[in-house]
């Protein structure tokens, strides 16, 4: 039982390290602000709470567990939040190109 923990906490470290990868090349390579938001916030924060889960069950500690619980929800709760800003700060810069947005919900803020 213990070789199966082992091997699911290499699994979802492995794979939370590749979503970490593919968020820090998508900061690189997209060109607009909103694929970079894209990029910097879901597969970041979907790597992340892999980890944290896998050091959670390798640890086999529940005060390593209670400890990562509420890391996991400011993580949810600030990536969100401060893509939204950025966004939101990007478009009234004028850096996000207007034509390609389906709807312009902020045109009355401008």
């Amino acid at each position: 039982m213990n070789e199966l923990r082992e091997i699911v906490v290499l699994v979802l470290i492995l794979i939370g390290a590749l979503l970490c990868l593919t968020a820090a090349i998508g900061l690189l390579r997209f060109r607009d602000v909103p694929t970079r938001l894209h990029a910097a916030t879901k597969p970041q924060v979907l790597g992340f709470l892999l980890i944290c889960i896998a050091v959670a069950i390798g640890l086999e500690s529940w005060a390593v567990a209670a400890f990562l619980v509420p890391v996991m929800l400011i993580q949810l709760a600030t990536a969100p939040l401060s893509a939204h800003m950025v966004g939101r700060q990007a478009y009234r810069n004028g850096t996000i190109d207007e034509r390609s947005l389906v709807i312009d919900e902020l045109a009355d803020d401008k």
